[in-house]
């Protein structure tokens, strides 16, 4: 009798590593993209005022998210029908391609008008990287589980996106502590972007070793209708309950990470090294805490660490950044950091799980791809954008709070749709909303 891969520990303990490695090199390159928003503004968009350049470059790094949904829709798709690994391999040499791009482009000054079309350009490969990313490798994570273990394989993801950050925090905030400004300026921004070209040859080394879990009966194509289609018909209700509810977690991740190393830099005048320090906090925390809240969310439930995580988010956000901009220091930073990543942490690994739990395995791929990237696409990546906007517009420096508090109370709405489907056979029982 054959051992499926769910039930071979040692099967498992290689998924998370294979897939916990790739991910972690394709969130790095996506991310340093962010950490290097303020140079790349004056760079490349240097005829915009510097808030001016700020805005387009934070705008540049929303711009891959559009691409999102699209990559989440084909490579969700290619997943359903040719496999995990396979779409995993596609993912991960577009965002190489995408950091080449990057790395090699020259500046405005050096060609012109040219230089923010390539740059915007990598940022849409690597979006549609990006989309098909996260599904492929969840769903992957999923499926090599059992129904006690499912939220902790599943937390890897979320763990590997937590890695990649670090390793893009340290490696942004090592170059910036040795470096003179104009060597930073002249070429060692570009750094990053080279060594991230090196996840073609790695990723397809250590994918190639993955054990595929897409079987032949789930793979055979439906003549009547696409992936998509059949999402959408027969799902249609569960994708948009699952869009509502990620979309608090998106908008956390994406301010608390991304966006709060500008903000502690422009907004409060604290050194470029705080904000990194605070993005490294948030990086190192992702990766050691999501195991553990896995573990967690596969004994108690998955809704219930959600909606008790949000609701302490909601009480904690406006107090945070009220003391933050009284207190403007990195000490106080760091704790504030330290606080709102908790929460995110204890509110995402659980999403993450729930979300491929939703889908049958034949669609299962392409339905977490088309939640999450829609999601991301819609709340998450734009919010460094709205939260710069916000604060110039408003002029009050607490504005990112307000939204950020909005958004994680309205996604709770969302739960109330979905089904908790901890410790059940997502294979043998109807996996809907």
């Amino acid at each position: 009798m054959t051992v499926s891969p769910a039930r071979r520990p040692g099967s498992r303990r290689q998924t998370i590593v294979a897939t916990t490695i790739g991910n972690a090199l394709e969130f790095f390159d996506f991310t340093v993209y962010g950490f290097l928003a303020v140079l790349i503004g004056k760079l490349f968009f240097p005829t915009f005022s510097e808030f001016g350049q700020l805005l387009v470059a934070v705008a540049t790094f929303g711009v891959g998210f559009i691409m999102r949904p699209l990559g989440g829709i084909v490579i969700g798709a290619y997943a359903d029908r040719s496999g995990r690994k396979k779409a995993m391999t596609l993912t991960i040499f577009l965002m190489a391609l995408g950091c080449a791009m990057i790395g090699l482009t020259p500046t405005y000054a050096q060609i012109g008008v040219a230089a923010p079309i390539i740059i915007v350009l990598a940022r849409l490969i690597q979006g549609f990287s990006a989309g098909g990313e996260v599904g492929a490798s969840t769903t992957l994570l999923v499926e090599h589980a059992t129904p006690a273990n499912r939220a902790y394989m599943a937390s890897w993801q979320f763990a590997s996106q937590g890695l990649g950050i670090l390793m893009g925090a340290v490696l942004v905030g090592a170059l910036t502590a040795t470096l003179a400004p104009a060597s930073m300026e002249s070429w060692g921004w570009r750094l990053p972007f080279l060594l991230g070209m090196v996840i073609a040859p790695v990723g397809m080394y250590i994918r190639r070793h993955l054990e595929e879990s897409l079987d032949e009966a789930s793979s055979a194509p439906r003549p009547e209708k696409s992936r998509l289609a059949e999402v959408l018909s027969e799902h249609g209700g569960t994708v948009l309950a699952a869009i509502l509810t990620i979309s608090g977690g998106t908008v956390a991740a994406y301010v608390v990470t991304f966006y709060m190393p500008t903000y502690a830099i422009r907004e409060l005048g604290l050194p470029p090294l705080a904000g990194l320090i605070g993005a490294v906090l948030t990086g190192l925390l992702s990766f050691v805490l999501a195991p553990f809240v896995g573990l967690m969310a596969d004994r108690w439930g998955r809704k219930r660490l959600i909606v008790w995580s949000r609701l302490a988010m909601g009480v904690l956000i406006y107090p945070c950044f009220l003391w933050l901009n009284a207190a403007p220091s990195l000490g106080v930073l760091c704790t504030v950091v330290v606080i709102l990543t908790i929460g995110l942490v204890v509110q995402t690994v659980p999403g993450l799980t729930m979300l491929p739990e939703m889908f049958p395995k034949r669609v299962r791929a392409s339905g977490m791809s088309l939640v999450y990237s829609v999601g991301v696409a819609l709340f998450g990546g734009f919010s460094p954008f709205i939260s710069t906007w916000l604060v110039n517009a408003s002029g009050h420096k607490l504005a990112p709070a307000w939204y950020l508090l909005i958004m994680t109370l309205l996604s709770l709405v969302g739960l109330i749709w979905l089904k908790d489907h901890t410790g059940r056979d997502i294979d043998a029982v109807p996996a809907a909303a």
